[in-house]
């Protein structure tokens, strides 16, 4: 089957129209988000990947957000690995050279003398490689390219913002950034993305029910495709009572807008942001934000999203959802690799026009987008085998907790309230135990008992069991917050145990 007879009824949308434009899609002069700032932790420096660079970014004198190659002039080892000093400057660990925010090299101390150290200080080959970055919406956002002509370039584009966070701060009613790295490339999950038709499947008992909502409806497209900008497709009747329109929006590098409208013309938009940090794997930031209506009214069939939840609690229900196609995605990548890229559309079956944005999607990249992502020079361009291991796969350690600080800082008050339930758990039990020996003791001070002995015929008082049952209580509380802190390292998902 022809993989565009989906596009027969929209012509504008040909084959032949894709390929009139000529411009390729330049991926390095771009804004790239690799971090909300305020999950970071700004008293060290973190490591990051882009493109298959490796970069570090960390917080200069002037808390400003900075970005060098993770690679230091002198002999190579790694600034993620060093400190940053009370002066504002970034400390290499190895011989403790310092560089400031624009990565000029600003002391040597094994140089002769002051005069040698300014002398080397001033050679350009002691620069720490320095790229630009802005903070924008809460988001640190890092351009692709380094030296003073990336600077100017990088002044003249936008980073791919969300508008309605500005244009309607009066109505927003939440936003919840969220940070992960997904185990799959930057494509498959725009890909995943594009397509609406998995959601009340994959994300059943969440989105959807797998068995009543997986219903026919039409992919219209409302923007026309664009190197730069993208395009867009609205569902078309919605998938979801009470929304009035849905769009789907890819906006090339790193965003895809999912937009509610609801009835009341209130509106829920998903902002789903990724980058390409090595093959294999991609950074996503996602934000869901509510715009209320004129009325400042949000519709009540949102339930969690009207309510300011702890960003570490939003952090867990975002995780567990996207542990629901992360495993399949992960091995979906490493199949489709025995076919070229070019090829997969052909090969792969793709009849209904729930399929339209991924078939968009897929031949923007081949022939705007140049095919595939242009990894640096020394980062090896070939997949990583896929993981058997799934728990590995579930790893929520490595690909959120670590990198942000909102959740460590949860996790540490968790652990600690941990050890005072179970402390308290003893602290009752012995309680318990001494009321209890008191009471005997008393009795037979009272003449009311002869021995130790007999005290065993005789039930322990009130007080003794409320000890115990505290003691109890308090244990179980502590090992369900044991159990419940593990969704902070790893949380494996089954589809055949979703029922």
């Amino acid at each position: 089957m022809d993989t565009y007879q989906s596009f027969q009824q929209n012509p504008s949308d040909s084959v032949e129209k894709l390929l009139e434009e000529s411009e390729t899609f330049q991926w390095t002069k771009q804004w790239y988000p690799l971090a909300v700032v305020a999950f970071l932790d700004p008293t060290r420096p973190h490591s990051i990947q882009l493109l298959g660079k490796e970069l570090v970014f960390w917080r200069d004198g002037g808390s400003q957000w900075r970005c060098f190659d993770n690679f230091c002039p002198h002999r190579g080892v790694p600034f993620s690995e060093g400190r940053i000093e009370s002066d504002g400057t970034l400390l290499c660990a190895y011989h403790g050279w310092r560089f400031n925010g624009e990565g000029k090299c600003v002391s040597i101390p094994q140089s002769l003398d002051k005069l040698t150290e300014a002398k080397h200080c001033s050679n350009p080959k002691s620069c720490a490689i320095a790229y630009p970055t802005q903070e924008c919406q809460g988001l640190l956002w890092v351009w692709a390219e380094s030296g003073e002509q990336a600077l100017l370039e990088s002044q003249l584009r936008k980073p791919r913002i969300i508008p309605e966070l500005e244009e309607y701060s009066d109505r927003i009613q939440s936003l919840t950034p969220y940070v992960r790295d997904f185990p799959y490339g930057w494509d498959f999950f725009m890909e995943n993305l594009s397509d609406p038709a998995h959601g009340p499947i994959s994300h059943h008992n969440i989105v959807g029910n797998r068995y009543k909502d997986a219903k026919y409806f039409d992919m219209v497209p409302v923007k026309k495709i664009s190197t730069q900008e993208g395009f867009s497709f609205e569902i078309t009747p919605s998938i979801y009572s009470k929304v009035k329109r849905f769009f789907h929006d890819f906006q090339p590098p790193c965003c895809l807008k999912i937009t509610y409208t609801y009835e009341d013309d209130s509106r829920l938009i998903l902002a789903f942001y990724a980058s390409p940090t090595r093959p294999g794997w991609c950074r996503h930031i996602g934000c869901q934000i509510l715009v209320k209506n004129e009325q400042k009214k949000q519709p009540r069939s949102l339930f969690l999203f009207g309510f300011p939840l702890p960003a570490w609690f939003s952090h867990i229900m975002s995780s567990l959802f996207a542990q629901q196609d992360l495993v399949f995605l992960h091995y979906q990548e490493k199949f489709l690799t025995k076919w070229e890229k070019s090829q997969w559309l052909e090969e792969l079956y793709l009849p209904n026009p729930q399929d339209k944005m991924v078939v968009t999607f897929r031949k923007w990249l081949e022939y705007r987008a140049g095919g595939e992502i242009p990894w640096a020079s020394g980062c090896n361009p070939e997949l990583p085998p896929p993981e058997r291991d799934k728990q590995k796969l579930f790893d929520l350690w490595t690909t959120h907790t670590q990198h942000c600080l909102v959740c460590q800082n949860a996790l540490k008050n968790i652990n600690r309230l941990t050890v005072l339930v179970y402390l308290a758990s003893i602290v009752c039990l012995c309680l318990g135990i001494l009321v209890d020996a008191r009471s005997v003791a008393v009795q037979i001070l009272a003449g009311q008992m002869r021995t130790f002995s007999s005290a065993l015929v005789v039930p322990p008082s009130g007080l003794f069991w409320w000890a115990v049952g505290s003691a109890i209580f308090f244990a179980l509380v502590g090992y369900m917050l044991k159990k419940f802190s593990r969704f902070f390292y790893v949380y494996e998902f089954e589809h055949s145990q979703n029922d």
